[in-house]
């Protein structure tokens, strides 16, 4: 599963963030591989997606979600 494929509510681990030019952006922001995420909402389109890591919230583009791969918690 991917963040992508996430669901409004869903709290969400990071497994693994795929080789990407964005990957060592993503886990200076936060995403890194055991930290738990929860979709907080999706633009009215469904790009971007807003999560909550930690204390503070950030909008992703669907496409680099997709890079992300994770599992459900709750």
């Amino acid at each position: 599963m991917t963040l992508k494929d996430g669901k409004t509510g869903m709290t969400l681990k990071i497994l693994k963030i795929d080789e990407s030019d964005l990957k060592q952006r993503m886990m200076t922001m936060g995403l890194i591989p055991g930290t738990k995420v929860k979709i907080l909402r999706s633009a009215p389109l469904g790009d971007p997606i807003a999560i909550g890591v930690r204390s503070y919230n950030l909008a992703l583009r669907r496409a680099d979600a997709e890079k992300v791969q994770v599992q459900q918690v709750n």
